[in-house]
């Protein structure tokens, strides 16, 4: 099996390194290609494994290249998780709407609209190369914002594309262990789309057991979305929202949190990551153990925003499980084909009604050799149906304005936008957006 990870010089590669090899007793990888634009970071990153190599004993056949057509020739399956303008693009993704007193975050709000104007252009190239130098191979997409990646690339693939985020697995988990129960015993009845999903239900062979969860107050503040929104407005949704719907319920308190902290989560990382790619010369041990300081600190840091916004200052670790796992999981389940029930983004076909086939939605699908087969949801609270409807016209309108360059688009797309209250705003901001992005000047000339 020839597996190629694109953005192979990313911070969190180390992560999916050690997930391979975890996974090597039961998959062969014949070659693991690490595939990046950037030589030194191919470089930094190399080192790291290095470290994991010696520390566990154990290798896997990796090479690393700047071309991306040799990277993927004749793969099984590629890893795609690249961010387009680098964290400095992040950084002004999350100032400019502030500056308008508008939601800044990285995959909500105007900030994940333009992250997609530049990336959905680079996604597409890049899927193209798939096309023709591995027309058999699977793109298992990390890159953000997911959903609207995934969906831009399906028709270039023919459907051999899906999207993965960690934040549905890790919600089921800790409601999970709030009821005392492993993961695995469990159905989870979740829906919506990328970083805008709801837990509706969970049971067992026994019956529901979400509305007791949500009706002991115990129990509801002893998980970390009981503690974010609160049981009275978890009991009033009857379900429980992905974190990032924080950012939709409690917009002015998260804007007002994020205008008073001194330093913008995009900010933070991007100062660590340029400390760590400097690093470059470090033995391997000395590279891995720098390359763990800063994923603490990274960590600890996730989500902060929302957290001060809720009254929450303490430091948290992130109990997710990554990325890396949830691609290891859609990896294994396709290459054994094991029919292993994971929840992401793939073409709805018939899973939630109210939308069209091809729309890319976030749903629990059964995963095999042919791919994610999408369970059917069923009926949803009117209230999530509108606002998922609403968010994939601003999906589809987003991928639009980025692959026509149209500056009309864009702004439409904006406006659109629940948390932007006005076309002039949205204006504003698409201005903002143009005049300090690099790459959106030259895409959006005129």
């Amino acid at each position: 099996m020839k597996l190629t990870i694109v953005g192979g010089g990313g911070f969190r590669v180390p992560l999916i390194y050690g997930a391979l090899l975890d996974m090597a007793p039961r998959l062969r990888f014949d070659e693991v290609v690490l595939h990046d634009i950037d030589a030194g970071r191919l470089q930094r990153i190399g080192s790291v494994l290095d470290g994991l190599t010696e520390e566990r004993g154990d290798r896997l056949p990796v090479r690393t290249t700047t071309d991306l057509s040799d990277a993927v020739e004749g793969a099984d399956y590629v890893f795609c998780a690249i961010r387009v303008g680098q964290l400095e693009g992040r950084v002004v993704d999350e100032s400019v709407p502030l500056t308008h007193g508008v939601l800044g975050q990285e995959t909500t709000g105007p900030g994940g609209i333009c992250f997609a104007l530049r990336t959905i252009p680079v996604m597409v190239d890049v899927a193209r190369v798939i096309a023709e130098r591995a027309p058999r191979a699977w793109l298992i997409n990390f890159t953000n914002p997911a959903g609207m990646v995934t969906e831009a690339v399906q028709e270039i693939l023919d459907g051999r594309v899906v999207g993965i985020c960690d934040s549905p697995s890790g919600l089921c988990r800790r409601v999970a262990q709030a009821l005392g129960r492993e993961p695995r015993e469990l159905w989870f009845d979740y829906f919506g789309l990328n970083h805008l999903g709801w837990l509706k239900g969970v049971r067992d062979g026994h019956g529901e057991l979400l509305d007791a969860l949500l009706g002991d107050d115990e129990r509801v503040t002893g998980f970390e979305e009981g503690q974010l929104f609160g049981g009275e407005w978890l009991r009033s949704l009857g379900m429980v929202p992905n974190e990032y719907l924080y950012y939709f319920y409690y917009a002015t308190d998260t804007v007002d949190a994020i205008r008073s902290s001194p330093q913008s989560r995009g900010a933070f990382l991007l100062e660590q990551q340029r400390r760590f790619y400097q690093g470059n010369g470090e033995v391997p041990a000395e590279a891995l153990a720098a390359w763990r300081a800063t994923r603490h600190d990274r960590e600890r840091t996730y989500m902060a925003e929302a957290r001060s916004a809720a009254g929450d200052p303490a430091e948290h670790v992130s109990d997710n499980g990554g990325y890396e796992s949830e691609a290891m999981a859609v990896l294994e389940a396709m290459a054994l084909n094991t029919r292993a029930v994971l929840i992401l983004n793939t073409a709805n076909r018939s899973a939630l009604p109210f939308l069209d086939d091809s729309a890319v939605v976030e749903v629990p699908a059964i995963v095999g050799r042919a791919g994610p087969v999408p369970v059917a949801v069923g009926d949803v609270p009117a209230h999530a149906a509108a606002l998922v409807s609403t968010m994939k016209d601003v999906e589809r309108t987003t991928i639009e304005a980025a692959l026509t360059r149209s500056r009309e688009k864009a702004i439409k797309a904006l406006a659109l936008h629940p948390l932007v209250p006005s076309v002039a705003t949205a204006r504003q901001i698409f201005d903002d957006y143009r005049a300090r992005q690099p790459g959106l000047q030259e895409a959006f000339a005129s």
